[in-house]
């Protein structure tokens, strides 16, 4: 794994941010519970396992794909009429978009990368 990066993402409209599987999705309605999801997504190989389960040839998939971070840290927070998520992990950014696309869909935005 590489270094740790410090992600700065905004959500717009929590409440209607929801991922393409219903059975992938975030089903919540605030900020601090969508941490908490995202943060066992990224910790815990349970939601990479059920997203390869549904793909067409589970065998096929990467298995970077469904690398963890069992140190990665979520939180979350109401700003200014916005979500707001700090995520720390030592996984690429794109397995952090991976998740957060199959749990909230496109609807967040990264403000921010750092180190911590």
């Amino acid at each position: 794994m590489t270094q740790a990066q410090r992600y700065f993402i905004t959500i717009a409209d929590l409440s209607s941010a929801r991922g393409d599987s219903s059975e992938l999705s975030f089903d919540g309605g605030s900020p601090e519970h969508l941490a908490r999801v995202l943060e066992a997504a990224l910790r815990e190989a349970d939601f990479s396992a059920r997203w390869r389960a549904m793909q067409e040839d589970p065998d096929d998939v990467d298995p970077a794909t469904c690398a963890v971070d069992p140190g990665a840290t979520v939180s979350g927070s109401l700003e200014a009429q916005r979500s707001e998520l700090i995520v720390t992990t030592r996984l690429p950014h794109a397995i952090l978009k991976h998740r957060l696309d199959l749990l909230i869909g496109r609807n967040w935005k990264l403000r921010d990368i750092s180190t911590p």
